[in-house]
């Protein structure tokens, strides 16, 4: 039986999690790998709870670079999170000829065109299945089994504390700020939400799950972000009386002259499996040319799942599988154009609010014709007793995106207008 040394950087949620699987599934493991995993050192700032957890037979230490530098040591496990130390670890462990296997999607997404490129050079395996939607095998799938098909289009939901915000605001009918409380409460949500709420974690992935569908270099600042927290209550209302639920997606699609990278709000038909994807729970559809939407569904984060992924990764390692990290050849990655966000293509929820006096509807239905954009249903909320305001929502076919803001700044500039259009992208997730 083979040996493989790991050497574990982090030992907090999914570091624990990580030495929990392996020593309660190691025989497994040994079934299908015919090798001994072993932790052989763990390094982390907390030195006494780390000790806690991995016991006196196994060297810890608060020195990270100490494991990436040790000769013993064959794969590094990276846990430690961010863009600095982080990555200064794993370009020592990949000089020092040691396989990486990592749950960093920021790492990734800023740095992994280079980080790929080093591996190669250094003839070992950067690994990453953790690093997107946690317990599901979503890079995998994608990587290959569905090598055989050209990837039209990725919507996922990505980030588990916003599809819990969601979820609460549509099942218990609560502000924003109440389910951002209840999320922080129950450990889903940091004290700083930040990362979560403005959609920046989800854009880390969406870089990730777009450079292996596309075979296209992983760059973040490509992609459009749009987080939450100016959603409100009614919106989340609205849509469900027109038949849709309203979820943070992660969207990546091939179009004639490039590809949409973009993460926003979007309405999706409640008819969908992933609309009704609910609490912390991550999915994903991917849209093959040949073999059409497939969902993929499970726990996002969390020590055990995303230790499962990284353990598949070990697993991979030791049975020498060489894959491309993004699933295409080296030397056909290409830097295809991705689309501004003006440009995007898309169906649209509006939420207008008028003076309540006739001919209004007709004056916005109007400056839609105008720009040729054609409305797929409406909703007309009677105004309150004593108000003389009221709701007009139009949700619209597709639209290029810089057009639907035309139409936009046209209503609000009628005399019947009252302050900002609320916009909200659409999407079907059918075809």
């Amino acid at each position: 039986m083979k040996r493989m040394n790991i050497g574990l950087l982090g030992i907090g949620t999914v570091g624990g999690g990580v030495f929990e699987l392996l020593k309660s599934n190691i025989n497994e493991i040994q079934r299908k790998t015919a090798t001994d995993m072993k932790i052989v050192a763990v390094a982390d700032k907390n030195i006494v709870r780390a000790k806690e957890i991995a016991g006196s037979a196994i060297e810890v230490t608060d020195d990270p670079f100490k494991l990436v530098a040790d000769k013993e040591i064959d794969v590094i496990v990276e846990l430690i999170g961010g863009t600095t130390i982080a990555k200064d670890l794993v370009v020592k462990a990949i000089e020092n000829k040691k396989h990486v296997v990592t749950a960093n999607k920021a790492l990734l997404a800023n740095f992994g065109n280079e980080l790929f490129a080093l591996a190669k050079k250094n003839n070992v395996t950067l690994a990453f299945e953790a690093s997107v939607a946690g317990g599901i095998p979503i890079l995998k799938s994608i990587r290959e089994g569905l090598a055989g098909n050209k990837i039209e289009w990725v919507a996922g939901i990505i980030n588990g504390t916003t599809n819990f915000i969601l979820t609460e605001m549509q099942e218990k009918g609560v502000t924003f700020a109440k389910a951002l409380s209840e999320a922080q409460s129950l450990g889903y949500a940091e004290a700083d939400p930040t990362f979560d709420i403005e959609g920046i974690d989800a854009a880390h992935k969406l870089t990730i799950l777009a450079g292996l569908s596309f075979g296209i270099p992983m760059n973040f600042k490509d992609v459009y972000v749009e987080g939450i927290k100016a959603l409100e209550q009614k919106d989340i209302q609205y849509a469900e009386e027109l038949g849709y639920r309203i979820k943070l997606l992660g969207i990546a699609k091939s179009r004639d002259k490039g590809i949409e990278l973009r993460v926003h709000p979007t309405l999706i038909p409640e008819k969908r499996l992933i609309a009704n994807v609910n609490g912390a729970m991550n999915a994903i559809v991917v849209k093959g040319n040949m073999v059409g939407p497939t969902l993929y569904y499970g726990a996002g984060a969390g020590a055990l799942p995303t230790a499962s992924a990284v353990v598949a990764d070990l697993i991979d390692i030791s049975r020498s599988s060489h894959v491309p990290p993004h699933g295409f050849e080296d030397n056909k990655i290409n830097s295809i154009p991705i689309y501004k966000i003006e440009d995007a293509i898309s169906g649209y929820y509006l939420r207008i609010r008028v003076s309540d006096k006739p001919g209004v509807l007709a004056e916005i239905t109007k400056l839609f014709g105008d720009k040729k954009i054609s409305i797929d249903a409406m909703l007309q909320k009677e105004s309150k007793e004593h108000e003389s305001e009221a709701d007009i929502v139009i949700l619209s076919h597709l639209a290029v995106e810089k057009d639907i803001n035309t139409v936009i700044l046209a209503i609000e500039s009628l005399s019947a207008s009252i302050g900002k259009v609320i916009k909200i992208r659409l999407e079907e997730l059918s075809k």
